[in-house]
């Protein structure tokens, strides 16, 4: 599998003032979840410090059709039950393909 193939996504969400810890918590309960699922090669959570209610989450597949499983697993589907209400715009979804350059694990998600 070439780096070619891999799914790269860099989602940004902002969320309703006051729902940052539920939507966190519920975020953490799926990280760990979806880190099981076949193909996921990183799926990391971050918040944004100079702007509390922006999680930015970074996530690579080893392929399209495993990106396609996990939008169809349970953890996905738990988590948009628990937090789909909470946002305050549409996510962000940044699709991008990696260029990879110099070492090959510091040049690359």
């Amino acid at each position: 599998m070439s780096s070619n193939d891999a799914v790269v996504n860099v989602v940004t969400l902002v969320v309703e003032e006051g729902h940052e810890d539920e939507v966190e918590r519920a975020f953490r309960v799926a990280v760990r979840a979806v880190h099981g699922e076949p193909g996921c090669e990183r799926y990391a959570l971050h918040r944004d410090p100079r702007s509390p209610s922006t999680f930015v989450l970074i996530e690579k597949w080893v392929s399209a059709e495993a990106f396609r499983e996990h939008e169809k697993a349970p953890a996905l589907a738990a988590l948009t039950a628990a937090i789909g209400g909470l946002f305050a715009a549409p996510p962000i979804i940044q699709t991008v393909s990696p260029l990879p350059e110099g070492d090959e694990h510091l040049g690359q998600l």
